[in-house]
């Protein structure tokens, strides 16, 4: 798959990069990996930037739910692709402490929401609106969820965001927990190929979006109120009755970097990377079947007009 710059791509460029000491180069870095192929296209991508800068890079596979007291004990450096909508509350916790500083938006325009191939809008009629799941969870229904429709929801390191809107919405679903994001894939797949029901908990930006028609439920507008009070909205016995938050991806690292590091954390600040950018490498991974490694190279090279002028910023 080619892979080629965007004129989105530029944000890679953002403001305030200004020379900075390199710092402790004989120290590697250590970048958080968690349980999806877009996070791992973006840390790599800024792994690569920092190996670009003369610094030494360690990916570590860490829970996304859990790993922020690493981070706040420096055992931990980074983490490049944090979602709003799914954090846990030890995040703002070890802010809050002093451990742990975010480094400012990502740059991918994401939604995370209640999903369905299209084609399963020809065996729910009503879809997309949400009501019509109330009629049709019979059609959803599995061995394990009988008499209730099934919904595949998110690696239980994930959260449960897919249960809390069943039960928010008082819909006769059970969500089952997805082993893993390539279970997701795998699920949507199959519904695809066999025209079969499925309901998922999903989110862009992600190649399987567009490769298997996704299309998500209009679920009501999800805000404060909603998540906070049980009387707001459809069912005043329950909170999250409405859609997910809309969801900002940020970075998050230790909050010793500035001074151990300068220049990676002035990189590691300024680093952006597109859902134009971002889509295809995870394409070239997950259909392709690259490694994420060589994937990322190939992007390295074919932009260094991209991402090059913000490492040297940092350490020029």
């Amino acid at each position: 798959m080619k892979l080629t710059t965007t004129v989105a791509a530029i944000g890679l460029l953002a403001g305030g990069a200004h020379a900075a000491d390199l710092g402790s180069v004989d120290e590697p870095i250590k970048l958080a990996i968690n349980e999806w192929t877009g996070q791992h296209v973006s840390t790599h991508v800024a792994g690569s930037m920092l190996e670009a800068a003369g610094y030494k890079v360690e990916y570590t596979t860490a829970g996304y739910m859990n790993m922020y007291q690493a981070m706040a004990d420096g055992e931990l450096h980074a983490a490049l692709e944090i979602w709003s909508s799914n954090v846990s509350e030890d995040y703002a916790k070890k802010v809050d402490a002093g451990g742990v500083v975010e480094l400012g938006d990502l740059g991918l325009d994401a939604k995370e929401g209640i999903a369905y191939p299209a084609h399963v809008a020809d065996l729910c009629p009503g879809l997309p609106a949400w009501e019509a799941l109330k009629d049709c969870a019979q059609t959803f229904t599995s061995a394990e969820t009988i008499p209730m429709g099934r919904l595949v929801d998110y690696p239980a390191d994930w959260g449960t965001p897919g249960a809390d809107r069943m039960k928010g919405l008082d819909l006769p679903f059970k969500a089952v927990p997805a082993g893993s994001e390539g279970a997701l894939i795998t699920e949507l797949r199959a519904s695809t190929e066999k025209k079969s029901p499925l309901l998922i908990t999903f989110w862009q930006p992600h190649w399987a979006m567009s490769a298997y028609d996704v299309q998500f439920v209009e679920l009501p507008v999800g805000n404060e109120e909603c998540f906070n009070d049980p009387a707001w909205g459809t069912n005043p016995n329950a909170t999250h009755d409405c859609d997910f938050a809309a969801s900002r991806i940020f970075k998050a690292g230790w909050s010793g970097m500035a001074d151990k590091w300068p220049a990676a954390y002035e990189i590691l600040t300024n680093y952006q990377l597109s859902v134009t950018d971002q889509q295809p490498m995870m394409g070239a991974v997950d259909v392709d079947g690259g490694s994420v490694e060589e994937v990322v190279a190939a992007w390295m090279a074919a932009n260094e007009a991209t991402w090059k002028p913000v490492v040297d910023a940092a350490i020029q």
